[in-house]
């Protein structure tokens, strides 16, 4: 009985939460605890239709729980596609999501996509704590374009100081095969060959630096991966070590393919998310 008024208080301020804002919910029992979804909860007060249509965010959590840790996910789809999803292998673990959209090429530029990622970011460490959730777990992944918008939001602090957030915040940056150096569709805007790298402004790389949040790289078989993913992955480790960052890891996922690697990675990221629970 208790436990039935506990839930049907919390939905009462799920309403409330919502009725300041935009989006719906749905409250999921599949597993042994329910989880209530958001969708289309929006991260930007202001913008173009464009920006208004794109910037939202569906938000996945435990019901009645606090402190939990939240991972906030980047959709793939070369900067140019794809859009937000809960991944399967994060239901259910305890754990609240936050997936995004973002603005995509070529209707929005390059910096539009990374600024809406560092806008979501600090939106869930404005709103997370108000369903339960630890700023001090914020988790950021995603993959492939998702990847590489982790590495430059949590490298390059500029794009979340812009809405008063220190990235260095961020528990852990987990970019699945993502671009270290420059993104391909910036590249090819250039006019540049695929296999062409550049490291500027819009690389990662650029941003190397031993205060870093902890980092954890993870690639699919090198003989696999896209043009070298792995390749420039290994390097972005190594010159993270280098530069003295205590804590990057790197992880090359054997017979997984650009595409196939993101479902076994997710057990890294996990494994990951306990450790730092534990310390």
């Amino acid at each position: 009985m208790k436990r039935a008024v506990v839930f049907l208080f919390f939905l009462f301020h799920v309403s409330v939460l919502l009725a300041e804002g935009e989006g719906s919910y749905a409250v999921l029992t599949d597993g042994e605890e329910p989880y209530v979804v958001l969708t289309d909860v929006a991260y930007r007060a202001a913008g173009d239709v464009y920006a208004q249509e794109r910037c939202k965010v569906d938000v996945y959590y435990p019901v009645g729980q606090k402190g939990f840790a939240t991972v906030v996910w980047f959709h793939g789809g070369g900067l140019s596609g794809g859009s937000k999803f809960i991944p399967q292998e994060l239901k259910d673990a305890g754990l609240a999501v936050v997936a995004v959209n973002y603005r995509l090429l070529p209707k929005a530029e390059l910096s539009d996509c990374i600024d809406d990622a560092a806008a979501a970011v600090a939106w869930t460490f404005r709103e997370i704590g108000k369903y339960g959730g630890s700023t001090d777990q914020i988790f950021v992944s995603g993959h492939s374009a998702g990847g590489y918008l982790t590495g430059m939001i949590g490298l390059d602090k500029k794009w979340l100081a812009k809405y008063d957030v220190d990235a260095d915040r961020i528990a852990a940056l987990i970019p699945f095969s993502g671009h270290a150096i420059s993104h391909f569709a910036y590249r090819q805007a250039k006019g540049m060959k695929d296999y062409q790298p550049s490291i500027d402004e819009f690389a990662p790389l650029y941003y190397v630096r031993a205060d870093a949040p902890p980092l954890i790289i993870v690639s699919g078989d090198r003989e696999l991966e896209m043009l070298g993913r792995y390749e420039e992955n290994a390097y972005f480790w190594r010159m993270m070590k280098v530069a003295g960052h205590k804590e990057t890891y790197l992880y090359e996922l054997d017979g997984y393919d650009h595409g196939a690697m993101a479902a076994p990675a997710f057990h890294i990221l996990k494994k990951h998310i306990k450790m730092k629970n534990e310390e």
